[in-house]
C-alpha cells in the first residue's frame, strides 16, 4: 500500500468528513431506523420474556437432557464470543501493521465487540441455574470463610479472559472516541455540550494531546492484541480438556480462534454494507474497504476448513474407535444436515471470494456474510451437540430438540445486539472521524 492510495471517496476535505459522519447525529434518524429499531426491541421483548420465565421455572424449560446437558446455551456463547473478535482484530492488530484500510470501519467494529460480549454473557450466567449467586466466582473478600475458586476449572478461566477482554475493549473504544466527542461538544449547545464535554476529559487538540493520546492508543493496542488469540483460545479450553471424543483435540485454539475472526469479520460485513447505504457513507465506507474485509474472511474460510480436514485425519489416523464414531456420525448420522450446512456455508461458498468481481458486488456479498454467520452458529451446535448426544454406551444415546423458550433466548440475543447498535449508530459517531482525516490524500487536505 503507498502512502497516498485512496481509501476514501468524493474528494473530501477534513470539513466534509465531520459534516458527512456528524449528519445522521445531527439531522435526526428515518424511517429504516425506526423499523430496524422497533424490530430489535420486538426480538429483545421476547428474549426478556424467555429468560424471566426460564428463571421462574428453572432450566429445565430448554430442551435438554442427561446426555446432552450443553447445547443452544452454549452454542450462543460460543458464536457470540466468536463475532466479538472482528473489534480488536481490526482495531488493534490491523492498526499495529498500518492498515488504513480499518479507519473507516473500527469504530463500529469496536461497538460490535462490547454489545457481543454482552449478549455471550447472558447465557453462562442464565445456564448457573442461580444467576444471582453469579458474584461466587470471583475472588472478592467476603464474610462466609474463604472463597476459594477452582481454578482448574476453563469455565472459570472463561470469566477473567472475557471480562479482561470487555474491559480492555471498552477502554480501547472509549479513547478513540475522545477526539470525535470533543468535536460534538463544539458542534453542541446546552446540556449536550455539558454532557460532551466531561466525556472528553478536555480534549484540546493541542499538539502535547495529540502525542499522548497517540502514545497511549499504540500501547493499548499492543496490550489489546494477545486477548484476540487468547480468549477464544481459552473458550476452546471449555472442550479441549475434556476426554469426551470430538472435543478431546489439540487444533481447538487455533481452530476457534480462525473461527472466530472468520465470523466476526461476516458479521461486520452485514452491519457496514447495511451502514454504508442507510446512513449514506458510501464515500466512506467503500467498495475497496468491502473487498479489503473480503479478503479476510476468504483466508479465514480457508483456515476453517483445513481444521474440519484435520480432524477428520486426526480421527481416522489416531485409531481411535470413538474418535472415529463421532466424526463419522456428525458427517452421516442423525444430525448430518446441520453438519453439511456448516460445510456449504463455511468452507464452499465463501470460495466465491476468489473473483474481484464477486468481492466489488454488494448484494452477494451481503448475502455471502449472512450465510456465513448461520454456518457459524452450527459449527459451534455441531461440535457441541454431535459430540455429546452419542455417548460411549448406546443405552445412553438421546436425541435433541431446542424449546421454543431456547428459540426466544436466541432472537432475544439478537434483539439486544441490534438494540444497542442501532443506538450506537444514532448518538455516537459511527466512523472515527479523526481517523479518516488522518488517511485523506495529500491534494484533499486544503
Amino acid at each position: 500500500m503507498t502512502s497516498t492510495e485512496r481509501w476514501i471517496e468524493g474528494g473530501k476535505t477534513p470539513a466534509h468528513v465531520t459534516r458527512d459522519i456528524m449528519r445522521p447525529l445531527e439531522g435526526g434518524v428515518g424511517l429504516p431506523w425506526w423499523a430496524a429499531f422497533c424490530a430489535a426491541l420486538t426480538l429483545l421483548g421476547a428474549g426478556a420474556a424467555a429468560v424471566a420465565y426460564t428463571l421462574t421455572k428453572g432450566i429445565g424449560t430448554w430442551g435438554l437432557n442427561r446426555t446432552v446437558g450443553w447445547a443452544f446455551d452454549i452454542t450462543n456463547f460460543v458464536f457470540w464470543i466468536g463475532i466479538g473478535h472482528a473489534g480488536t482484530l481490526i482495531s488493534a492488530i490491523l492498526f499495529l501493521f498500518r492498515q488504513k484500510w480499518r479507519t473507516s470501519v473500527n469504530r463500529s467494529a469496536e461497538a460490535m465487540t462490547l454489545f457481543a460480549v454482552m449478549c455471550a454473557g447472558i447465557f453462562p450466567l442464565i445456564h448457573m441455574g442461580r444467576p444471582w449467586l453469579a458474584f461466587w466466582v470471583l475472588p472478592y473478600p467476603n464474610t462466609r470463610g474463604p472463597l476459594w475458586l477452582n481454578f482448574n476449572s476453563p469455565l472459570l478461566w472463561d470469566v477473567f479472559a472475557i471480562s479482561t477482554y470487555f474491559i480492555i475493549s471498552l477502554v480501547f473504544w472509549y479513547l478513540g472516541l475522545i477526539p470525535d466527542l470533543a468535536t460534538m461538544r463544539d458542534r453542541a449547545s446546552g446540556l449536550r455540550r455539558r454532557i460532551f464535554s466531561a466525556l472528553s476529559l478536555g480534549w484540546d487538540g493541542s499538539t502535547r494531546t495529540w502525542l499522548h493520546y497517540e502514545s497511549v492508543y499504540l500501547l493499548l493496542a499492543g496490550l489489546a492484541t494477545p486477548l484476540v488469540v487468547s480468549v477464544h483460545t481459552i473458550v476452546s479450553f471449555d472442550f479441549a480438556t475434556s476426554v469426551i471424543p470430538g472435543w478431546h483435540t489439540t487444533i481447538f485454539p487455533p481452530y476457534f480462534v480462525a473461527g472466530a475472526i472468520f465470523s466476526g469479520m461476516s458479521m461486520v460485513l452485514t452491519l457496514m454494507i447495511l451502514a454504508r447505504k442507510l446512513a449514506r457513507l458510501e464515500d466512506y465506507i467503500t467498495v475497496k474497504h468491502i473487498d479489503a474485509m473480503c479478503k479476510l474472511v476468504l483466508t479465514t474460510s480457508l483456515m476453517v476448513g483445513t481444521a474440519y480436514a484435520t480432524e477428520f485425519f486426526v480421527a481416522w489416523y489416531s485409531g481411535n474407535p470413538y474418535e472415529r464414531f463421532v466424526f463419522l456420525n456428525r458427517a452421516l448420522g442423525p444430525m448430518a444436515w446441520a453438519y453439511w450446512i456448516m460445510v456449504v456455508c463455511n468452507v464452499v461458498l465463501p470460495q466465491i471470494l476468489w473473483w474481484p468481481n464477486v468481492r466489488r458486488n454488494m448484494a452477494a456479498v451481503f448475502g455471502l456474510s449472512l450465510l456465513v454467520n448461520v454456518g457459524m452458529w452450527f459449527e459451534r451446535f455441531v461440535i457441541i451437540v454431535t459430540s455429546l448426544h452419542r455417548d460411549y454406551l448406546p443405552s445412553s444415546w438421546a436425541s435433541y430438540r431446542p424449546t421454543i423458550i431456547e428459540v426466544a433466548t436466541l432472537a432475544g440475543s439478537f434483539g439486544l445486539f441490534f438494540t444497542c447498535f442501532l443506538l450506537f449508530c444514532r448518538f455516537l459517531p459511527m466512523i472515527a472521524i479523526a481517523e479518516v482525516k488522518g488517511v485523506l490524500v495529500p491534494e484533499e487536505i486544503v
